[in-house]
Formats: C-alpha cells, structure tokens, sequence
C-alpha cells in the first residue's frame, strides 16, 4: 500500500514539475537585421539586431543574451563566430543590438544566431537569421557601365501625354564551371523586371521604390544561385518608365522633373565551387529592343500591350535576336547608389468584381466592390486583333457612367490587344491604377466577373493592428482607413493613387504616419522617406512640401516640411528607432535655423502657404471655405507648429548628443511662447484669435496656454465643438492631428467619439454612410468641385487612429521608455464604447487589450509581450474591487487621478472590476 502511494506522490509530482516546464516555454523567434525581413544587401557596417522572446508564462524578463554571428552557414551550425561572439552580455536590450564584430566587407555574407537568458530559464532562436553586406562604393560600381536606348521608337511621343515603349534587354552567358554562390545586383530606371534563364527574379513588382534619381538611385540585390547551371544562361530584363520618364513629360517642367529615358546597370557575382570567381556586367554586347508587346506605360494614363507582338523565349538561351540592337552606353542618373533598406512592392491581395452591367453604350461596368489600388488581370478569348479597353474610376455618376472628373487629365486606360491563341490572361507590369469601377470595352462576347481579378499593389509590409469596437460606424472608417494608407504606400508615401498627382506631400502625414504605425510596420517605408527629404533639401537649408520632389514646390513654410521632425519622433517614440534621429538631426538642424534667420519676425513664424487646409467649407460645392470665421490665423499655424518642433528638437539634441543646441531651443521657445500668447490669447474671453476650434487646439495640445487658463480655454473649446458646430467636425488638416486626443486628455472623451461615430456632414461616418471604402480628400468630397476630391486619401484622418489605440483600445507606448518597452493601457471606458478588441504587433510582441464593459463591471483580457511591462489603469480607486486573473490585488499599485494603476510585466492578465467608477 505504502509502495502505491510513493509512485501516485512521485507521478503526481512528476506531472507537476511537467507542467511547470510546459507553461515556462520560452522560444527566441523573428530575429531581424535592421528590421528587415529579407536583408540582402544592406549598407550599413554596423547593422542593428533584433529578435522576439516568445513564452506562455508570465513576468518573463531577460536578463543577458549571446550573439553569435559567421560568415557562413557552417561555422555558425558549428558555433564558429569567425565574424562576431558578443560574449554574455548583461542586458535587457532585444531591440536593435548594434553588431560590434569583425569589419563587415563588400558583399559580405553574414549567418547570426542569439541565446536569450531570462529569469525563467534560456533559450536559443530555434532559426538561424542572415544578412548580407552591399556595394558599399560608387568605385566598385565604376566597371559597371549605364546601358539604354537614348531614341523614341516610331509610335513613341514625348509631349503632355507621352507615350514611351518598354526596353527590353537580353546578354546570353557561359559559366565554364559549377555554380557555388551567385548574387544579382541591378539598378533599373525607372522600373525593372529581371530575368534568368525565362523566370522571372522574386515576387517584387514596380521595382525599384522611386527616389529622386539625381540624388541616389536604389539598386536591389538577389540571390539567383539556383537559377543558374553550368554552361550557357539567360540574363534577361524589362525596362519601364516609371517616375524616371516622368508622366507629363517636358509639361510644365518649372514644375515637373524628369530624368530622361530608361536606363540600367547590373552586376553579377558569380562563385565557383573551385574557389574562383566572375563578375558580369551591362555593357554594349547585350542586345535591345524596343519592339515588345509593351507599347507604352504610364503611371497616370495605364499600359497598353499587343499580344501579337510576345516574343516567346525572349529571354531564354537560343532565341534568333538579329533584329535586335546593340544596347547603348548612356549617362548614369546622377545619384548616389544606395542598397535598397525597405521592400519593394508586391500584389498583396487579390478582390473578386461583384458585378459586372452591360451599359447603352455597348459597353459594360465592373464593379470590384471595394475602392483599392492596383491593377486588374484580364482572362479572355476571342480573335487575334480583338482590342480590349478599361478604363478606370473611383465611382460612378448618376446615369451609371464612370465619374472621371476628379482625376483631372489621367486618362487611367489600359489597352490590350488580343493574339487569338486560346485563353489568353494577362495584366500589366508597370502601373497602377486607384479604383473602384471599369468600364471594359471591346470584349469579344459577354465577359462575367470570372474574366477578371483585381489585384492589390503596395509595399511588402505586413498588418500589425486590428481593431474593432462597439460602433459599427467605428469599425467601417477603420476599414476605409486601412485599405486608403495600404493602397497610398508606393515606395513612399503618396497622396492619392487615381488623379494626375500620386505625390508624395508632407503635409499629408505630419500626424499621419504616427497612426498609420499602428496598423502597418511602416519604420522602414519612412526611414527612406526622411532620407528622400533630406535628399530635397536645398543648401541654404530649404525644404519642399513634395518628397522626393517630384514636383518643384519650394515655397517655405512650417506645417508641411515640419513632417521631417514628426515623422522622425514618430520612429523613435513606436519602433525606438534613435539611429535615424541621430542621421537626420543635422539637416532638421539645418532647416529649423532656416526657417528662424529668414522667417521669425518679433519672435513669432511670419511664414504660412496652406492654413488649415481643408476646412469643411460652409457650401458642399466649395473645395475651400471663403468663410474668415473658419479660417485660422497663418501665423498662429506656423508659430505654434514651430514651438512644437523646438520641443522635439530639444529631445532629439539629446539622443544626438548635441546638448550645446538645448539651450537655444530653450530660449526661443519661451521668447515664442511669450510672444505667441500676447498676439493670440484673448484673456477675456478666454480663447486664441478668431475662436476656431483649430486656434485653440493647437496651443493646448502644444503647451502654449498659460496653466491657470487651460481648463477656461478648452471649456471654451468644448463649447465649439459640442454647441456651435453641434458635435461636428470643424477642423482641416492641421487641427485635425491633434483634436481627439486633445478632447481625451482633457476629459471629454465623449465628445471625441462623438465626432468618430458621427454618420453626417462633415464627419468621417459621412463618408461612410455615403459609400465611401477608403477615406475621402474632402468632408464633402461627394459633391465639391471634382477638381480636388479624390475619395481615397488620408490627409483628414488627424490622430483618429492613433486615438482609436491610445485612447480608446489602451496601446500607447510610454515616452519615457520608446519603442513598447514600458506599454501605457489606460482606455477612456465611459467616452461612449462598450466594448473594444484591440491588438498590435510591436517591435517587442504582440500587444491585445480587449474589454468590455457594462454598467457597473468591466472585463479586460490584455496581453503583453515578454521582455516589457505595462501600467494598466482601471476606473475605480478600491482594489477590493479589482480581481486580477481571478486574484486579488494586495499590492503593486496606485491611485492616481482617481484610477488604479498597476505596473504588470509581461503575460496575459483577465481583469476584472466591480464598480467601476463613472
């Protein structure tokens, strides 16, 4: 007896100590090199590592980790780090760990590996991560020459709408021996596709992403060991045009810049397994034509293809190409050549039509059901000869035609012309479209929604956030929101996908990209897009409202090109990014002591071009308000904004260690602040300038308003807001990034969600009760001047979406510690929401808060990433209430504000609260 009871004691332990082990799993996984998924290529010597502590236990810290970093795959397997062995370090870092081995060399491959060690015990990255070095100098490019067709072909055109064949290239190679290692390395202006042996080179499309070319040209690099063999090969590519032959060729051009004709340039390293090496480069014996099927595209006007002219196995070994041409050697682009650092494009998703209409035009409507950017495949039979036009739209006008109107002179057109050879599928290569609606002419028979497929185009980016909540109307902007930002990321941030403009302007995401950051893992996107400002900067320290500059507008003023400093803030505050503040804060230096020597007259910013743009105006036709009593003071604008950046300047002097320029920001900001205050602030009454709900915002969201009135002046703005424009929307681009937040931290929460479920004019859910899928230009951009309502933009969602996270689903990360190391949860729960499900990849894991509430109780399941914490705050001040993963809360907490803090580390928590406070 006593025998059975030991083995049922040991058993029982046994599976105890089991369980134990099972619920403290710690796993090391997403490891990355400048938190890039695939980095091939990179130019940084001393790149920044990352990785993920996953465990389903709770309060997991680390403690040390050990990285382990070969130059090839072997060593590391065999713990060789020929490159790099940090030793145990003592630390809690995970994110961005600066490689500190051996010197990194041109072409350098490089195999990592880390042990993390924790409180709860150690684990290794159960992958091995890798990274590879570039071409680090313009010298190792020089071999290397610049190949193209500087001639128009007989149906080519250079005026307003140019029309430009593709260039298609050809070199046949022998490699004598067997193949060990061979990388790609192409710069195709303006865009590429790459070929070897008939296959085509990665998933990527529109490559490479576009850069003002006489600054710095983007090459790519790719690993094409397995495309090549022993003996002859295929190199083969595709030239289209691009931003590099720009759009409106030679129109206007004071105000468009062009680069010339497609042009490019590409290395092959090839390794053999005997330990030798080649290199092939372009040069004039590859071959040329430019009679390909592809018999124009432009980004505004679509593509036009004539199956009849496929050159079949074009671009494979044997093909007769005596009628093509000796390539040309041309001049390069002018720029620097720099390793592509963020994904190209991809198709990230496909949409079925869900109708198609015949018209008495004889012609028929697709609608794909969804406002989305991309392109539209094509699968048809019919005659050699049949021609095939799409035209495309966003909507549609009242008689069931396509509205054109507002895209202004795009001709947004795609052309096929059929070879007749059985199901023939096609869709284009070097455009995009913004749309919704196609009307399809010429097709032979009745087409039905299964001869089409839309695809989705933009950059290779994943979802990071969710987001759904009580209010229906809520859950749809969401939507709309989330399929405009995805569709408007085309390398950089654009403005609209569909018109004659697709540029990419600052103004745009001054707050903008903060929200966007919530949903998209953007830190790459923007990293180069700073750089494209930089790029923009004049010498004496200017800056344009469009970057890269496309588009000359260079006229000085703070809102737009203070995107460059915002943008910045919003990299080290979401992703912890110091690097990119510590390269940029020279040049933001550089324009803030511009805008100061030439502008700030009695310390006030005498220098305004937008104002509020986009005030909803007081006629639904008007694209801008002629009303003064809905305009804002350009002045107060500028002088606000730029007391604002010299606050974060002032933070980024610190991180770049240029402490002698603090005392500066110190000082004007306070001679501004004086300043701004005696012009402005109305003491009587208690408000700035003419009282719009714009004036008084910004200097409270700011810091500007003197302490004993900031209560008296948002009282007085409340009362704008909730009264005077009877809980609309009041605001333009400016007043909008910092409203909802504002009407939350100074506790009108309810008037915040007031305005996001609102369902009319001028409101977001206006937008959506009147069909919008994406987010409209305009508060009335179904009825204004066509001239400027494109319905898919982002400009006016403010900081909603960053106060649907921080606000209402509680995900903010603390300032104090950027980047979610420390997680701020404090959900406003009585603003009008019952319930909120919320979630957000962080650099650091995965972060969810999902509560609801009644009347009286509130249940909030959140979860929080190892390696962090939170400070979770409840609405009540009596931890009697408050059961914490059915436990009661004894200590670790505070009141603060009437609120109960706790300080959680990582895991997953349900919470309870009994009740809550009102």
């Amino acid at each position: 007896m006593k025998k059975i009871v030991l083995h049922t004691f040991i058993l029982i332990v046994s599976f105890c100590f089991s369980l134990a082990k099972a619920q403290n799993k710690i796993s090391v996984t997403n490891l990355q090199c400048e938190m890039l998924n695939n980095p091939e290529g990179i130019d940084v010597l001393q790149p920044r590592l990352s990785w993920q502590i996953k465990s389903d236990a709770n309060d997991v810290k680390q403690t040390a980790y050990q990285i382990i970093v070969a130059s090839t795959l072997e060593n590391l397997n065999a713990n060789k780090a020929d490159l790099w062995d940090s030793g145990k370090v003592t630390s809690d870092a995970s994110v961005n760990v600066v490689y500190n081995g051996k010197k990194l060399k041109d072409r350098q491959n490089a195999f990592w590996k880390v042990t993390v060690f924790t409180d709860k015990g150690e684990a290794k990255s159960a992958e091995n991560a890798h990274f590879s070095i570039g071409i680090l100098t313009y010298a190792d490019w020089k071999s290397t020459r610049w190949i193209g067709y500087e001639k128009l072909s007989k149906d080519d055109s250079i005026s307003q709408y140019s029309k430009l064949s593709a260039r298609y290239f050809r070199k046949e190679i022998d490699l004598k021996k067997q193949v060990k290692n061979a990388k790609v390395y192409i710069m195709g202006m303006g865009l590429y596709e790459l070929y070897i042996n008939g296959n085509k080179i990665g998933n990527q499309v529109l490559a490479p992403v576009p850069t003002d070319y006489t600054k710095n040209v983007k090459y790519n690099v790719f690993d094409v060991t397995s495309q090549l063999k022993e003996g002859k090969n295929m190199l083969g590519t595709i030239l289209g045009n691009g931003r590099f032959f720009a759009m409106r060729q030679d129109y206007k051009p004071y105000k468009i810049k062009s680069f010339g004709l497609p042009k490019m340039a590409l290395q092959l390293f090839v390794e053999y397994t005997d330990g030798s090496s080649e290199v092939i480069r372009t040069d004039d014996t590859w071959k040329l034509t430019t009679d390909g099927p592809i018999l124009s595209n432009n980004e505004y006007d679509g593509e036009e293809y004539d199956a009849r002219k496929e050159m079949k196995g074009w671009n494979t070994i044997n093909f007769d190409d005596k009628n093509w041409v000796n390539a040309r050697y041309v001049q390069e682009p002018g720029g620097f050549y720099e390793a592509q650092m963020t994904p190209n494009m991809k198709i990230k998703d496909e949409v079925k039509p869900i109708s198609i209409k015949a018209t008495p035009r004889g012609t028929y409507i697709l609608d794909i059901g969804q406002n989305m950017v991309g392109w539209l495949q094509l699968k048809v039979k019919g005659k050699s000869g049949d021609q095939i036009t799409m035209k495309f739209a966003e909507s549609l006008q009242k008689d069931g035609s396509l509205y054109i109107a507002n895209l202004r002179d795009a001709k947004t057109t795609d052309v096929y012309t059929l070879k007749g050879e059985g199901e023939e599928i096609w869709e284009p290569r070097f455009i995009f479209h913004g749309f919704r609606f196609v009307e399809i002419s010429g097709f032979p028979g009745k087409p039905t929604v299964d001869n089409f497929v839309g695809k989705v185009v933009y950059d290779d980016i994943k979802t990071t956030g969710t987001f759904e909540s009580s209010d229906a109307i809520m859950n749809q902007i969401f939507k709309n929101a989330w399929w405009g930002i995805r569709g408007n990321y085309k390398g950089m941030p654009i403005d609209c996908p569909q018109r004659n403009e697709r540029q990419p302007w600052l103004g745009d995401r001054t707050t903008g990209a903060y929200g966007e950051s919530f949903l998209f893992d953007n830190q790459t996107l923007y990293a180069k897009w700073l750089d494209d400002i930089k790029y923009s900067q004049t010498q004496d320290g200017g800056l344009p409202d469009v970057a890269p500059a496309f588009w000359r507008y260079y006229g000085d003023n703070v809102t737009w090109p203070g995107t460059y400093i915002t943008v910045a803030d919003m990299l080290y505050q979401q992703f912890g990014d110091a690097a990119v503040v510590k390269k940029q804060y020279p040049y933001m230096k550089k324009w803030m002591v511009y805008m100061e020597e030439n502008y700030l007259q009695n310390d006030l910013m005498d220098k305004d071009k937008y104002g509020d743009w986009c005030v909803p105006p007081e006629s639904l036709e008007l694209i801008r308000s002629k009303d003064p009593a809905r305009l804002t003071d350009g002045q107060l604008l500028s002088s606000a904004f730029y007391y604002e950046l010299l606050i974060i300047m002032k933070k980024f002097a610190v991180i770049a260690n240029a402490d002698a320029d603090i005392a500066h920001y110190d000082d004007l900001a306070v001679r501004i602040k004086k300043a701004f205050n005696a012009k402005f602030l109305n003491t009587g009454k208690n408000y700035y300038a003419n009282n719009t709900v714009t004036a008084n915002v910004l200097p409270l969201a700011f810091g500007l308003v003197p302490e004993n009135l900031k209560d008296k002046v948002f009282q007085n703005m409340a009362h704008e807001v909730e009264e005077t424009k009877q809980g609309h929307i009041s605001t333009g681009v400016i007043g909008t990034q910092f409203l909802m937040r504002t009407l939350t931290n100074f506790g009108r929460g309810d008037l915040a969600y007031k305005l996001a479920s609102n369902k009319t004019y001028p409101s977001w859910g206006f937008m959506v009760e009147n069909g919008a899928t994406t987010i409209w230009e305009l508060w009335n951009g179904n009825t204004a001047d066509p001239s400027m309502n494109s319905q898919n933009h982002v400009m006016l969602l403010g900081d909603l979406l960053i106060w649907y996270y921080e606000n209402m689903a509680g995900i903010k990360s603390n300032p104090e510690t950027p980047g979610f190391k420390q997680i701020i949860m404090k959900p406003d729960f009585n603003a009008g929401l019952t319930f909120v499900n919320a979630s957000y990849e962080s650099i650091y894991g995965t972060i969810k808060s999902d509560w609801k509430k009644n009347k009286n109780t509130l249940e909030w399941k959140i979860s929080i990433p190892a390696n962090t914490s939170a400070l979770v705050y409840l609405p009540t001040v009596n931890a009697s209430d408050v059961k914490v993963n059915k436990g009661k809360v004894s200590k670790n907490y505070k009141i603060e504000n009437n609120k109960l803090v706790l300080e959680l580390s990582s895991g997953t928590y349900q919470i309870n609260v009994n009740n809550i406070k009102q």
